[in-house]
Parts: C-alpha cells; structure tokens; sequence
C-alpha cells in the first residue's frame, strides 16, 4: 500500500503507464485522478483490494457528459470490469463478491 492506503491496481498498471483507463490520454493536458471504483461504503475496500482506476479529472472522472461521476452507464461499466477483475485476481466467486460489496454488478 501507498503513503494514502492505495494497493497497486489490478484494472490497470499505472506505474509504468500513467494513461486515463477510459480514454487513454496521458496527464499532457489534464491530471489524472485516483478513481475508486467501488465508492461510499466500500470506498476502503476499493482502496485495498486494488479496484481503482485513472481517469482523466475533467473529461472522464467529475465533467464530462461520460464522466465516471456523471454518467450512470460509465459506471456500470467499470463497476462490472472491476468485480470481473476481482473474481479472478481473488478467486472469487459471485457469492464471494455479494459478501464483499452487496451485490453482483454482473446482472442488471
């Protein structure tokens, strides 16, 4: 874990290749934010388990009309790639996944 409690993230490498996870920009021209995947009550857990992602601060984490925050389906998405993510880096199955965070993001 990091000074701030971040595991390394299993959605993306962000050490080697600092990039928005959605529209792959680089910080040229906008900073790149931590974005917990899993928010509120399992923000922690996203912080721990590695569920977090970098999104650009305007365009795709607070503004944009496909901003993480902003945008319901947006996520959705990266709610449903993280617990896909989770289930293999974990060995976790469904059941396993309702237990952590309350519910399965793979069924709608």
């Amino acid at each position: 874990m990091d000074k701030n409690g971040y595991a390394p993230s299993i959605m993306q490498d962000t050490v080697f290749e600092p990039y928005c996870y959605l529209c792959g920009a680089n910080s040229a021209l906008d900073k790149l934010d931590r974005h917990e995947i899993f928010g509120g009550s399992n923000r922690e857990k996203s912080k721990r388990l590695g569920l977090w992602v970098l999104l650009c601060h305007n365009d795709c984490h607070i503004f944009g009309p496909l901003a993480a925050h902003n945008n319901a389906s947006t996520a959705l998405q990266l709610k449903q790639e993280a617990q896909r993510r989770a289930m293999e880096a974990y060995g976790w199955s469904i059941e396993d996944f309702i237990r952590e965070f309350g519910k399965n993001y793979l069924e709608d």
